[in-house]
């Protein structure tokens, strides 16, 4: 779309196409609200395609005394669960507990007795030594006394915001990737009056009129308005994830365990036919502009970690699929290590610029809804409401088709709302197909290339769909098929065709193979 084309009018204009933008813009349209969001690279390109893909409450959070940011987090994570099937699920978790190593039984039990009590339903269950190694025989038996279980929930990241983006223009808002803001305009009083947006790759201008821009750029929040608190400046901080074949680790519930390193939590789950271990949490020197990838020292933790708890399994990173990391933004004083900053998000107002950071995935709405709050006296009339509504197009139940499971079908759902009923109407029995090692059906590609703007390969591979993550080499071996499914729904060349195949194996490369970086 041509941005000469838009409305040059607008009651808000969101910056930002992450988790939070994309809450923001939701929520916009919800109340009526005529909204435009922008986003200077792909959606979900940052932090929101690169997250832990956990939908929690925060145990440790209860550990630093933060009962009102737990309380809020399970609060969340109930209405996902409730909101988005197919989506947003449970997760088991089992956590082993070893002799003289930190947390004992005792303080576990009753982290996760407040746990229980902040949600209002008991999940979680202690396991003697005989009978935890009965459901977990992997994990390392040396000094092991036992475990509990506790339930949380996951998510795909980049398919959550994809979705609210969706929603939002199916409501009447309208969603632009590859579109940075250059520039705000004001008034004589300095009120904020107008945006100045430019495509990051024609390079084409315009300047649209509003009163209300919400600045949700995360890690770029800085770039666009100054942190007003002389102490609080955004802290950059990295965390970097492996994929292994589910076969490597025949895991079927996730694992939390700690770090041997440093006591640092970290994990091993289930996720979209792999088996995701994660993760780190250590500042960020790189240029924010630039794709973060995992260092030789983070796999080499991740490693150790993952082969401390499951001794027999002896990985390397070549059993490793791919690693990703994600930068998150965080509001910090820095006074304390990266592992105990705050995921609180603070709102920074100035005369129509509104700033929201910080945060988690998990309360994303609660993000929307305060920024939205602090810009009321922007906001025309019909924008006031702070009625609880659900966000997201609700599962109809309808017949499932021929050749395709029940639980697909309501994944597909939870990924793309209504338009699961106009993919799977367009495609053929043949494109029913699940590709082996993931949970992503064929008819997913062409669907995603011909309605999701797509603008390059790592936009379909990383984002739309997840099997660049999930398969050998970034999918390598499927990309003729891929090309053959997808290109008749698009306008690339033959020429473009190839010069994207190969831009996204150098990048898959540099930032998605464990074993080594290439520039």
């Amino acid at each position: 779309m041509s941005l000469r084309s838009i409305e040059s009018d607008w009651d808000i204009v969101v910056v930002g196409g992450g988790v939070t933008g994309a809450g923001v813009f939701r929520e916009s349209t919800r109340r009526g609200l005529k909204a435009l969001l922008v986003e200077q690279k792909d959606f979900a390109w940052g932090t929101s395609s690169r997250s832990s893909k956990l939908v929690h409450g925060g145990l440790r959070y209860l550990k630093e005394g933060k009962f009102a940011l737990t309380r809020e987090s399970v609060r969340e994570r109930e209405r996902l669960i409730r909101e988005a099937p197919g989506l947003v699920k449970r997760l088991e978790f089992r956590l082993p507990i070893y002799k003289g190593l930190k947390p004992g039984a005792w303080t576990m039990g009753i982290g996760l007795t407040i746990y229980d009590l902040i949600s209002g339903k008991r999940s979680y269950r202690y396991y003697g030594r005989r009978a935890y190694m009965k459901i977990e025989s992997l994990v390392a038996r040396q000094g092991l006394k036992g475990g509990f279980s506790f339930t949380d929930a996951q998510v795909d990241d980049a398919r959550l915001v994809l979705s609210l983006i969706g929603t939002a223009e199916r409501s009447g808002g309208l969603a632009l990737n590859y579109t940075r803001v250059t520039g705000l305009e004001r008034d004589f009083r300095g009120e904020v009056c107008g945006v100045f947006l430019e495509d990051t790759e024609s390079k084409e201008a315009a300047c649209v009129k509003t009163r209300l821009v919400i600045n949700a750029t995360g890690v770029w929040a800085e770039g666009l308005h100054p942190s007003p608190e002389k102490n609080k400046h955004l802290r950059p901080l990295r965390g970097s994830h492996l994929i292994f074949p589910k076969e490597l680790i025949p895991i079927e519930t996730a694992v939390s365990f700690f770090s041997p390193k440093d006591g640092r939590q970290q994990f091993a789950f289930p996720w979209e036919g792999g088996i995701l271990v994660g993760t780190t949490d250590i500042d960020h020197q790189g240029a924010l502009s630039e794709e973060p990838f995992a260092s030789e020292e983070e796999v080499a933790y991740l490693l150790e970690g993952i082969n401390t708890i499951f001794p027999s399994l002896r990985l390397t990173s070549a059993d490793a699929l791919s690693s990703f990391a994600g930068v998150r933004p965080v509001v910090s004083e820095g006074k304390v290590s990266a592992d105990r900053e705050s995921r609180e998000h603070v709102i920074w107002t100035d005369r129509g610029l509104v700033t929201v950071t910080g945060g988690k995935l998990t309360t994303f709405r609660v993000l929307a809804r305060d920024a939205l709050s602090a810009a009321r006296d922007y906001l025309p009339s019909k924008g006031l409401s702070e009625a609880i509504e659900p966000i997201f197009e609700p599962w109809t139940g309808e017949a499932t088709p021929p050749g395709l499971s029940f639980e697909t079908h309501q994944r597909l759902w939870g990924r793309y709302g209504r338009q699961a009923s106009v993919m799977l109407a367009n495609a053929p029995e043949k494109h029913l197909r699940v590709i082996a090692g993931t949970q992503t059906i064929l008819a997913e590609l062409p669907h995603a290339a011909a309605r999701e703007k797509i603008r390059h390969l790592d936009d379909l591979l990383l984002r739309r769909v997840r099997i660049g993550l999930l398969l050998p080499e970034g999918g390598k071996a499927h990309l003729d098929e891929i090309r053959a499914l997808c290109g008749p729904v698009m306008s690339w060349s033959d020429a473009q065709w190839d010069k994207e195949i190969e831009d996204y194996l150098r990048m898959w490369r540099a930032h998605h193979c464990p074993q080594r970086r290439q520039d």
